[in-house]
């Protein structure tokens, strides 16, 4: 089976019928409190969460769909019993799941080694710090950092691909080259670097600027040329127009990699070496809703778990039915619709900044990345003070009214 990081977008796999990931809640139940977390997670599982039946019915249907990748995610997977089982049937139907576990005691070595018996694919678990201050620290649970340690080296001995996810605040923004160090040792086979979106327990203080942003960018960048794993940004689309604008210069100053603008605009094309080590992922232009939905523990469907819009639920309304149809899904899709610098940006079709991040911001999906700090060529800085205005009055109006 093709590993996960190698699968293609292939044949221009349409992402207004077809989504190239799903994310599915298996549960809301979990044992840790993490800062960050989307979910909000209890340590009972929901009554209402999709049975046994209505799980294999949606594996079904991404089945149907022929959906690349499928995620289990949580709250914490682990605390759902039939896990394996729904990963068994998954595989059985050519569906290729991965699995973000918590790192708790029920991630045990003999738990990793059926999970990779049952049909997984690869592993994605979370590790926040080089050190266990301040991995614990965000985790909220001493004694974290060493349990994923282990839960990694359980995966390596049985096989599974290890992708790493960290989620980049002002906790942990100093802590990179020292991060890609230990993923060096721990030989994971990607990482995916995800920029916070204040939802849940994330918090618009931990939240880093625009100015923030560029400066982790140039760290990932300047990482990627040195690691030995794939780099994935999550809710960093602008990455992509920085990648872009990185490699534009590098190649009028003779350093760039010849066919590097091959990677920017062929999705699925294998990068080539170090320096394009993040081209496959960062132009397959997926964003929120484009390329990408979020099936909660009770049916719901959303653009992304960080964009709380609710387009349907799938005890009601086949999922393909909600993916191509639900109008928030087409909206997000249709980059005409972009507000502000997004809108005017000669980057959006790469790019689109993230909505989740803009709706969780400024209340409006479509409106620009609050997090981006480009000014488009087309774009009057000015037109920008005036809508900002504009919009200030109309609050004001609204609360006289």
């Amino acid at each position: 089976m093709e590993p996960m990081h190698q699968i293609p977008a292939r044949g221009g796999l349409n992402y207004d019928e077809t989504p190239f990931l799903a994310i599915w809640e298996v549960t809301q139940s979990c044992d840790l409190a993490c800062k960050h977390c989307r979910a909000a997670a209890q340590p009972i599982a929901h009554p209402d969460e999709l049975s046994n039946a209505e799980g294999k019915a949606l594996i079904d249907q991404i089945a149907d769909m022929h959906i690349p990748i499928f995620v289990f995610t949580g709250g914490d997977p682990m605390k759902r019993k039939d896990v394996f089982e729904l990963i068994r049937y998954a595989a059985d139907k050519g569906v290729q799941v991965a699995l973000t576990p918590s790192a708790t005691p029920l991630l045990t070595r003999e738990a990793i080694f059926k999970l990779k018996e049952a049909g997984l694919v690869r592993l994605g678990i979370s590790l926040d710090g080089s050190s266990p201050e301040i991995h614990d620290k965000f985790r909220g649970l001493p004694g974290a950092w060493a349990r994923t340690i282990q839960a990694i080296e359980w995966a390596n001995e049985a096989g599974i691909p290890i992708q790493v996810h960290t989620t980049i605040s002002r906790h942990n923004a100093h802590d990179l080259d020292d991060l890609c160090n230990l993923f060096e040792k721990l030989a994971i086979v990607m990482w995916n670097v995800f920029f916070l979106v204040p939802v849940g327990r994330g918090q618009l203080d931990d939240l880093l600027s625009g100015e923030e942003f560029e400066k982790v960018f140039g760290k990932i960048y300047e990482l990627s040329h040195r690691v030995s794993f794939q780099i994935k940004t999550t809710e960093a689309m602008h990455y992509r127009r920085y990648l872009l604008q990185n490699n534009l210069e590098e190649r009028k100053m003779g350093h760039g990699h010849p066919h590097a603008a091959k990677h920017e605009y062929e999705p699925g094309t294998p990068t080539a070496d170090a320096k394009t080590r993040t081209m496959g992922w960062a132009t397959r232009r997926v964003n929120d809703g484009k390329g990408f939905m979020f099936i909660s523990h009770v049916g719901n469907v959303y653009p992304s778990g960080f964009l709380p819009i609710h387009a349907g639920n799938i005890r009601e309304i086949p999922l393909a039915d909600i993916y191509r149809h639900a109008p928030i899904f087409k909206s997000l899709r249709d980059t005409s619709k972009l507000e502000g610098k997004c809108g005017a940006c000669e980057y959006k079709e790469i790019c689109g900044g993230s909505r989740a991040r803009a709706y969780a911001v400024t209340g409006d999906p479509l409106a620009q990345e609050p997090c981006c700090i480009y000014q488009p060529k087309n774009w009057d800085p000015e037109l920008e003070h005036k809508a900002e205005a504009f919009k200030d009055v109309k609050s004001e109006q609204l609360v006289v009214l």
